[in-house]
């Protein structure tokens, strides 16, 4: 992914996760955490129109202390359910916590569940691309 990246609609933003404070991480770790390629809002939610005009550009990277672990994509299921998607099946999937609901510009916080335990990410980054 990349600031400008072309290939991205009108109304796409980088968004970059980083793992919050928690009790395994009692400072956080902004080397942990999800950059993701997605359509938002005016209020800055994600934005299910846009997203079913291209689901393929939705992108979504997995990165851990300066390697990025996976590469899969944003998806939708109605009616406001949205996940992370990384290989066929469910089992990795991670799913956003009322992500639907959620403003994702820089400062806020969301909730995603990995392996049936939930994680809190700051949105260190919301920009448009």
């Amino acid at each position: 992914m990349t600031d400008a990246d072309p290939a991205a609609p009108l109304g796409f933003h980088h968004i970059r996760l980083e793992l919050a404070r928690e009790p395994q991480a009692p400072a956080g770790d902004p080397e942990a955490g999800y950059d993701i390629l997605a359509p938002l809002t005016a209020e800055r939610r994600l934005d299910a129109a846009v997203w079913r005009e291209a689901p393929e550009k939705c992108r979504v990277r997995r990165f851990s202390h300066g390697a990025t672990l996976a590469f899969g994509r944003l998806r939708h299921a109605a009616p406001d359910r949205w996940f992370l998607d990384f290989e066929p099946g469910e089992a990795d999937d991670v799913h956003g916590f009322r992500l639907a609901d959620e403003r994702l510009e820089t400062g806020e916080y969301v909730s995603l569940s990995t392996d049936d335990q939930m994680h809190t990410y700051v949105v260190a980054r919301s920009e448009p691309v």
